[in-house]
């Protein structure tokens, strides 16, 4: 059960990244479809562009990166490789942050997912920050925890995508509403699942 559990992360983190990497720099490059749900809030579109790319880039490489980093394997392999893939993917959380607060302002659905994808992006932040204090403080256990929570807050945007997906399409909720409810439960589910794998020691 526990290799299922950890080969199926792996899975959906290098398949949610191919989707992405896919869809902002190939099928839609200029954000057309993003931008068509925006257009009435955005005050300089140039910036947003700009920040919603790097964004993007940044979570994709997170994306890469930290389930490298949980990977028992690979960190017994090799300590060398486990340090800088570990600092590659909290530098790319750090400087994710003011491209997420800024873009969290246009959010879809308004000034609820605004506070919601606030919220996330703080939580993002902290957690990986506390992963990074408590190997600094040689505490070993307590820095997998914080990393894997702060991992599965990586997979926020997968959550919100399947959520809307039932919600607005199966259910029948506006799109606006559907992402309100998905940016909140994303938060609940997805930390949920990082507790539920920290306490059946999946990757510890």
């Amino acid at each position: 059960m526990k290799n299922v559990i950890r080969i199926s992360v792996i899975c959906l983190s290098f398949l949610w990244v191919l989707h992405t990497f896919s869809k902002n720099f190939m099928i839609d490059p200029q954000l057309k479809s993003f931008i068509s749900r925006k257009e009435d809030i955005l005050s300089n579109q140039f910036l947003w562009l700009l920040m919603i790319r790097i964004h993007i880039t940044l979570a994709i490489i997170s994306l890469i990166a930290g389930p490298l980093g949980i990977i028992k394997a690979v960190r017994i392999k090799s300590s060398h490789f486990h340090r800088w893939n570990g600092r590659i993917y909290i530098l790319s959380i750090i400087f994710n942050f003011i491209p997420g607060i800024y873009v969290s302002f246009f959010a879809t659905g308004g000034w609820l997912s605004t506070i919601g994808f606030l919220i996330l992006n703080t939580l993002w932040l902290v957690t990986t920050i506390l992963g990074y204090w408590y190997i600094k403080s040689l505490n070993i256990i307590k820095h997998r925890q914080w990393m894997i929570r702060s991992l599965f807050l990586s997979f926020a945007n997968l959550t919100i995508y399947i959520i809307v997906l039932i919600t607005n399409r199966l259910i029948g909720f506006s799109y606006e509403y559907s992402y309100t409810i998905a940016v909140w439960l994303c938060l609940i589910i997805n930390l949920y699942i990082a507790d539920f794998i920290i306490n059946k020691k999946i990757f510890l």
